[in-house]
């Protein structure tokens, strides 16, 4: 599992800064998927080899008479949430009362924490650069995110910190996480699969807050299901926030194969369940749209409702669709062989001798275009990686690969092998090219 990081501080420190930094200089970033939104507070990350997501958070500002409550709130799940916290001041203007009252949050968090002193760059900051010192924490990284410096630095005693946070021991067993929105029955839908009450269901969106593990036998074989929330925490009440409630759901989708998106019937589709979605497909894992509280739909169709959701949906058209109703416990038996068949599907391997015949007749049934008198050409494809199936094509020129004809490929690929309920990664090599 990914560890995760979080940048907290007050207003006006240099957050946003800092975190276009981290992930558009010195590490990589994933590129968006269509359905992710562009301005999300998160960012999956990698540093030498080690991955890790990135956490933006609110400006906490507890001396505006505005204030609005539901920053602290973010702030709070951020930090509940984190492995590591960075805590960025501003080297400019010094201490204020917010970051006192910031340190007193992260001090009950009992979290590491890795003090980021932004703006080192302005002469104003050599009058009290020692100040910070009485804000009581052990490791202290001066930076400028305007003029980037210090975040070597800071990037090594990051993933420093990593060898120390607690690694899962390998598991073999099948793992699903059922993800999305706040209030679409995700608990109420775990416990009709097992059949027995293990998590607390409530009408109130956020009643569950951390991730919870239930192994269960299904067919003589262990399975591992993964709720995206938990019990509440005694002393950690806080209101849900949507955005927020995406960071659960996006440990839960790092650690499982496959990815059930919960959708309520009743509400039908928004923005975040796009956003929630986007998140699974980039992390490569296997999902399956589930439409719970089925039975709350007067005169339901199931064809006209699918047709909706493929329409929603265009990026994700392979992950098959089912509708249940975790209150009457309709149609839960659909869920599980869903499930091993998607799994199943992420682990594909197809012979290479087979994929090169139905390449080659995709290519014969239809040309590339071609691009200043050039074509391309592939001369050979062979299946490089499972979860995801990754295929690896090696042409004349990957330059006159158009993404038309990529999408053609993958359509003709799916055509022919059962690749439903899975994301497909698709690389083009010149040939002789490693």
């Amino acid at each position: 599992m990914k560890p995760t990081v979080a940048l907290v501080g007050r207003p006006n420190v240099g957050k946003s800064t800092i975190f276009n930094r981290l992930v558009g200089k010195k590490i990589s970033i994933i590129e968006d998927t269509p359905g992710v939104t562009r301005d999300r507070i998160y960012s999956d990350c990698e540093y030498q080899g080690k991955k890790f997501l990135l956490v933006d958070t609110g400006g906490i500002d507890l001396d505006d008479a505005a204030f609005n409550e539901s920053i602290m709130m973010q702030a709070s799940i951020a930090i509940d949430q984190a492995d590591l916290i960075l805590f960025v001041v501003d080297g400019k203007e010094g201490l204020t009362a917010n970051d006192y009252a910031v340190r007193d949050m992260l001090r009950k968090s009992k979290k590491k924490v890795l003090v980021v002193i932004n703006k080192v760059d302005s002469k104003d900051y050599q009058d009290h650069q020692y100040d910070f010192y009485e804000l009581g924490f052990d490791d202290y990284y001066p930076v400028s995110g305007e003029q980037n410096i210090g975040f070597y630095e800071l990037l090594e005693a990051i993933v420093a910190e990593f060898p120390h946070m607690s690694e899962e021991e390998e598991d073999h067993r099948v793992k699903f996480s059922l993800i999305g929105r706040p209030n679409v029955g995700k608990s109420s839908l775990m416990n009709a699969l097992l059949n027995e009450e293990r998590t607390i269901v409530s009408d109130v969106a956020g009643t569950t807050r951390d991730s919870i593990d239930t192994v269960f036998t299904y067919h003589k074989q262990e399975y591992v299901v993964i709720d995206t929330a938990g019990m509440r925490k005694k002393g950690k009440v806080y209101e849900p926030i949507e955005k927020y409630s995406l960071i659960r759901s996006l440990r839960a989708i790092d650690r499982s194969d496959v990815c059930l998106l919960v959708i309520s019937a009743e509400e039908g589709v928004i923005e975040h369940d796009k956003h929630i979605a986007g998140y699974a497909i980039e992390a490569g894992k296997g999902l399956i749209i589930v439409v719970n509280k089925w039975d709350t739909v007067e005169n339901p169709n199931t064809t006209e409702y699918t047709k909706m959701l493929r329409s929603e949906f265009q990026f994700a058209s392979y992950a098959p669709i089912v509708f249940v109703s975790a209150l009457t416990r309709k149609r839960i038996a659909t869920i599980m062989p869903e499930v091993i068949h998607v799994y199943d599907n992420c682990h594909r391997q197809v012979k290479t001798s087979v994929l090169n015949d139905v390449v080659a007749d995709s290519y014969s049934m239809k040309l590339p275009p071609t691009y200043k008198g050039n074509r391309l050409k592939i001369y050979y494809t062979s299946q490089t990686g499972t979860a995801p199936p990754k295929f690896t094509f090696f042409v004349n020129n990957k330059g006159l690969v158009h993404f038309s004809y990529e999408r053609y490929l993958e359509n003709r690929l799916r055509e022919n092998f059962d690749f439903e309920g899975t994301p497909m990664v698709l690389q083009f090599k010149n040939r002789g090219e490693e």
